[in-house]
Order: C-alpha cells, then structure tokens, then sequence
C-alpha cells in the first residue's frame, strides 16, 4: 500500500546522461521523421551536417528510469499510466552532450479505492558542463489499483497544478493527421523506456489492454512534431497536455489546434480509427526561429 510521505522523501539519485548526435537522430526516427526522405524538414532532424535537436527529446534524457517498480513503492506497477506532461524548454538541446537531473515527488493524492491515486512528479534538465538550465519538466502518474490508502483520501501534499484554461468554441484553426507505423512503441522504447507495457502481449494484457500500447510520450512528442510543422518558422518553447486515452500502435493521430494570440495555442489529439480524444487539455507556446 502506497505511504504518502515515503514517496514524498524517496531517495532519487541525480542522473547524469551522456548523448551523442546519433541518440538524436533515434529520438527524431521514433517521431516519424525519415519517413519523407526528400523532405527537408525531416533530414534537419535525422542528417548530422544540419541536425536539429528536435525540443521533446529533453523528456527522455537523464529519466529517473521505472522507479514506481521498486517494491519498496507500494504501488501495483501493472496498472501504471501516465497521466499528465508538460515541458518548457529554457534553452535548445545541444547537438550532443552531457546532462543532469533529479526528480522528485511533489504531491501524491488518493482519489478512492476505485479512482486510484495520482502522483506528481518535477525534474529540472541541466547541462552538467555549463550548469545551465535547459528544461523544465513535470508529469503526473496515475496509479490505478492504488487509491484508497488514506482514509480521508483527497489530501495532497502540494497544490494542485492551475486549470487549463478552455480551448475556443469554433472550429480548429489548423488540423494536423499523422499515420504511426505498428512498430512504432518497438522504435520508440529505445530511447529508454523499457516498459513490457509497450511491448510485450502479455503484459498489455494483464495490465487490461488487448494488444501493446503505445507510450503517452510519443503521442506527445507527435503532437510536439504536428504543432512545429503547421506553424512553420515557428519552434515549440512550452507544452502540456493530459493522457485521456492509450494510442495503439499504427493508429492515425489527428491534432486539432487553435490558435490564441501570436504564440501560444490549445490542441487535442485524436486517434483517428477509433474516434476517442487521445490527449486532452493541451497548451504549447511558440517562439519564433532565429534566422
């Protein structure tokens, strides 16, 4: 059973995390890019002589690794989800490099024996030679077969994150489709998230899914990727979103996006077979590119 205040004191290590070019070139190859080979936008991001470290890849360098796995957690790792992301880029990814982070619990809340419980996450991204800040990031992490560890339940050790603020009521400004390839969760686990979850049949389906899911982090980096490409000269500084519904694998993912103002934005994702909202509640801010 969960110990609210053990996990707000688990012992993270800092991790330090050394990439080169090619681990970029991995992380852009899992988002699609390569897929138009005569595309220049995508040879930016998969080719060393123009390279372009594509903003998502901070989520997944110096990763505190599955640490809900850990026995010692309390939590029921099969029914793990991610549940909420948001990343803000002080700084572009270097071209390769070495960086640091540590990540830590910031709020946990019981939401009911039958909702579950919610864990906060923060980790800050620095650059270990300069001791610069390149990213902030923060997610939340649904644990479904842990609620109910607190008989009062609902309390949480930090504030909530403020509420999204609500997307326009017209017709998107842009829409955005990207067909995923069926090996794409096989691709994208590379980068460092090994979890059976993405791949293996049987843990999907012990977890209650009928066949391996894709990672919330490639959906949101694909959305990172549609948001870029349908604003060109613009570069993603900030995005957040909320995990409504897994993607599968080969799945089309359809963004809808509307624009507030000159450089900030609301989407959705859509999985486009199945009709349901795959990511919800999303913001992402624009800056736009050096010439």
């Amino acid at each position: 059973m969960i110990d609210r205040e053990q996990l707000l004191a688990w012992p993270f290590e800092e991790v330090v995390q050394q990439y080169t070019a090619r681990d970029a070139m991995l992380y852009a190859l899992s988002l699609g890019f390569g897929d138009e080979p005569l595309d220049a936008v995508h040879l930016r991001h998969v080719l060393e002589d123009r390279l372009r470290v594509f903003p998502t890849m901070a989520l997944v360098l110096a990763h505190p690794g599955p640490w809900t796995a850990n026995p010692a957690t309390g939590i029921d790792r099969k029914r793990v989800v991610h549940g909420e992301q948001s990343l803000v880029i002080h700084k572009p990814l270097p071209l390769s490099g070495t960086v640091r982070s540590r990540n830590r619990v910031v709020a946990v809340l019981d939401k009911g024996v039958d909702k579950g419980a919610a864990i906060r996450t923060e980790r800050q991204l620095h650059d270990a030679v300069t001791g610069e800040l390149l990213a902030s990031i923060a997610g939340t992490t649904f644990c479904r077969g842990d609620g109910g560890f607190e008989a009062r339940g609902g309390q949480s050790a930090a504030p909530a994150p403020a509420a999204t603020p609500p997307r326009p009521e017209r017709a998107p400004d842009a829409v955005a489709s990207l067909p995923t390839r069926t090996q794409a969760a096989l691709l994208y686990r590379l980068n460092g998230d090994y979890n059976p979850l993405h791949a293996d049949p049987a843990a999907a389906r012990a977890a209650g899914f009928e066949r391996p899911i894709s990672h919330g982090l490639l959906s949101f980096g694909l959305c990172a990727r549609m948001i870029e490409e349908s604003f060109p000269g613009w570069h993603l500084t900030a995005i957040d979103a909320r995990f409504a519904k897994p993607m599968f694998p080969g799945e089309t993912l359809v963004t809808e996006l509307w624009r507030d103002g000159e450089d900030t934005l609301w989407f959705r994702a859509l999985c486009k077979e199945r009709n349901v909202e795959v990511l919800s509640n999303g913001r992402a801010r624009l800056v736009r590119e050096r010439e």
